[in-house]
C-alpha cells in the first residue's frame, strides 16, 4: 500500500478542512442574514464548483496559478518558485473545489438559529461581529461540524483537478485517489484495491457522525 500518497491525502484534507472552516463561516454569514444587490449572482459563484467538472476547475486554476497567471507571477517574484506542482497549489484547488461544501451547510445552520436571539443580543449592545462569535457559532456547533465533515470526505475523494494542478509527485501531490490510478493504469489491482478498502471505513464512519449531527440539530 501507498501509505505516503495516503498520508498526503490526510495532511490536504485536514490543512482544507481548516482553512474552510475559518474563511467559509463569515461568508455564509453574509449569505443568511445580509442584503446586498447581486446576492444570488454571488451566491451563484460561489457554488459554482459543485456544477463544474474538476478538469474544468482545473484548467482555469492552471491558466490562474501558472507562470503566465496573476497568482503564479506574484508568488513567483515573492519566493522564486512555481505554486504548481506543489502541496500549497493542491491545498488552494482543494480549498476551491470545496467551498460549497463548507458555504452551504454553514448558512443552512445560520438560517436556524431564532432571530430573537439575535435581536436580544444587538438589545444589550453587542455588535454584529460580537454576535456572530458569541450567538451565532455557539448555537451552530452541529452544522459547522458537518460541514467540516463533507469538506473531509470531498478532499480525501479528489481526482481531477488535483491531477491537472499538482500531478503526480510522491510525498508532495500525489493522493490516494491519484496512486488508485495509476495502480490501476499498471495492472497492479492489488495495491489499488488495498488503497480504495482504506477509504470505505473512514468515509463510513464520517458518514454516520455526518447522521448523529444532523439528527442532533433535528431534535
Amino acid at each position: 500500500m501507498d501509505y505516503l500518497a495516503l498520508y498526503v491525502t490526510l495532511k490536504l484534507a485536514l490543512v482544507t478542512t481548516l482553512v474552510l472552516m475559518v474563511l467559509a463561516a463569515p461568508v455564509a454569514y453574509l449569505l443568511a442574514y445580509a442584503r446586498f444587490p447581486g446576492k444570488s449572482l454571488v451566491e451563484a459563484l460561489i457554488y459554482l464548483p459543485m456544477a463544474l467538472p474538476p478538469t474544468v476547475i482545473g484548467f482555469y486554476l492552471i491558466i490562474v496559478m501558472g507562470p503566465r497567471g496573476w497568482a503564479g507571477r506574484v508568488w513567483e517574484a515573492a519566493t522564486g518558485g512555481s505554486l504548481l506542482f506543489t502541496f500549497l497549489g493542491i491545498t488552494i484547488a482543494s480549498v476551491v473545489y470545496s467551498v460549497p461544501f463548507a458555504v452551504q451547510p454553514m448558512k443552512a445552520a445560520f438560517q436556524k438559529i431564532d432571530r430573537r436571539l439575535l435581536e436580544n443580543a444587538y438589545i444589550l449592545g453587542l455588535s454584529k461581529r460580537a454576535a456572530f462569535l458569541r450567538v451565532i457559532i455557539p448555537n451552530s456547533v452541529a452544522g459547522i461540524a458537518a460541514a467540516a465533515v463533507l469538506v473531509f470526505l470531498h478532499s480525501i475523494g479528489a481526482f481531477g483537478v488535483l491531477l491537472m494542478v499538482g500531478g503526480s509527485i510522491p510525498g508532495e501531490t500525489k493522493v490516494a485517489s491519484i496512486a488508485i490510478y495509476e495502480a490501476v493504469e499498471m495492472m497492479n489491482y492489488e495495491a489499488a484495491g488495498l488503497i480504495a478498502l482504506s477509504f470505505i471505513p473512514i468515509s463510513y464512519a464520517f458518514l454516520l457522525l455526518i447522521n448523529r449531527l444532523n439528527a442532533r440539530a433535528g431534535a
